[in-house]
């Protein structure tokens, strides 16, 4: 089954997407850039964000989902797109600012990524990006305890696990390529409204790699369980609203 993104699933929480890009946005000391690319772009809600502040820059949009990529293409964001990894991905002119909201996690050696793309980034300019630190949390724990402990577990052993690094690590590794760092982490409590609201959350990103490896009735009942679990652990008040408390890394580094 084919690894595919679903920006509708995705942008169902663009408000509380987007507001970690605008704060990360927020921390970048370049005022006037004349290169910037946006890594992982998605459907371009982050990339948008750059456009406005920048509006002078020729802008770069990159995801490795085609789907994302047409979503973007429609946004009206005047910017370059196109599709490919970030995981080898170097450029072939440094920007002014590498600009990346929730996509590092997904490539797997962030200990040579990272001075990788510091190396793409011209001197005085930044390498900006934040990831979740929520794997930790029960919307990511339960997620691998009910795919190990089903009768789909052997279909789900060779999942990928995302482990993030740390922002001591993360000092570590950029500290030798970097004029100065910038590193913080925030804890949103997100208030979500509705049935299912972390489930709907997660659909969109960290389950997808679960569900699309099983197929009809092994997945909903995957789904069920893991909504069960889930249900347990993030009750929804008699308002109808789910309070998810959701922890971010953010780094801004310049060279």
């Amino acid at each position: 089954m084919s690894n595919q993104w679903d920006p509708k699933t995705y942008l169902a929480f663009a408000d509380e997407r987007t507001r970690a890009a605008a704060e990360l946005l927020a921390r970048i000391p370049i005022e006037a850039p004349t290169r910037v690319i946006d890594l992982g772009c998605g459907p371009g809600n982050s990339t948008d964000l750059l456009a406005s502040r920048w509006p002078g820059a020729h802008l770069e949009g990159m995801d490795s989902s085609p789907e994302m990529i047409d979503q973007a293409r429609q946004s009206g964001v005047k910017a370059e797109w196109s599709v490919a990894d970030i995981d080898g991905w170097t450029a072939a002119t440094p920007y002014d600012v590498i600009y990346s909201n929730a996509a590092l996690h997904w490539v797997g050696d962030q200990a040579s990524l990272l001075p990788r793309l510091m190396l793409s980034v011209r001197p005085g300019g930044a390498l900006a990006f934040q990831v979740p630190l929520n794997f930790d949390m029960p919307s990511h724990a339960l997620m691998r305890a009910v795919a190990s402990e089903g009768p789909w577990a052997a279909k789900l052993s060779g999942i990928r696990n995302i482990v993030l690094m740390s922002a001591e690590q993360c000092f570590d590794i950029l500290e030798p390529c970097a004029t100065n760092l910038d590193i913080w982490e925030t804890e949103y409590l997100q208030v979500m409204e509705g049935p299912d609201a972390v489930y709907r959350w997660v659909s969109g990103t960290g389950l997808r790699p679960f569900v699309q490896a099983l197929e009809g009735t092994e997945r909903d009942a995957f789904i069920q369980a893991y909504k069960a679990r889930l249900n347990a652990a993030y009750p929804m008040r008699e308002s109808g609203k789910t309070l998810f408390p959701f922890r971010r890394l953010f780094v801004v580094s310049r060279r």
